[in-house]
């Protein structure tokens, strides 16, 4: 199989994966930061919506994150009144998490503004494409082995 490289001048495909990454990223912690989140705050209050009492160690790996990063972002959460972290019934070492009514409050108001900029990319392409897109990014994946 030939090799595939960018043409000169022109960004490889990592460089324009990251690109992209990065626009959607920065466009989703604009809209969050006046409900009062960071994008991480957020991705934990999604998944912790529907896993009330998880630990710390399986919401980083929920969220993609390493258990270090994790344990910042949960203890400005518990600071800001978002998440409350209690002693499992059974394993008094092991803390469970859970979101309070601040938390899933400016979870809504949060997925409320970040609903929009995903709006906002899945206009710029028909559904066709939104579905070769899919099917391409699974596929990249894939090669990888990663998916």
């Amino acid at each position: 199989m030939a090799k595939r490289r960018a043409a000169a001048g022109k960004p490889g495909l990592g460089t324009l994966l990251k690109r992209a990454e990065q626009a959607m990223l920065r466009a989703k912690n604009v809209v969050l930061k006046p409900v009062g989140l960071t994008l991480a705050q957020y991705v934990a209050l999604t998944e912790l919506e529907g896993k009330q009492g998880i630990t710390a160690a399986t919401l980083s790996r929920a969220c993609l994150v390493s258990p270090q990063a994790m344990m910042i972002v949960l203890k400005n959460m518990e600071e800001q009144g978002l998440i409350k972290r209690s002693a499992h019934p059974r394993h008094a070492s092991v803390l469970e998490i859970h979101v309070t009514d601040v938390g899933k409050e400016a979870m809504l108001l949060g997925r409320e503004k970040v609903s929009r900029v995903e709006q906002q990319i899945f206009d710029a392409f028909s559904k066709k494409e939104l579905a070769v897109f899919a099917e391409l990014l699974s596929r990249f994946s894939k090669a990888l082995g990663t998916d």
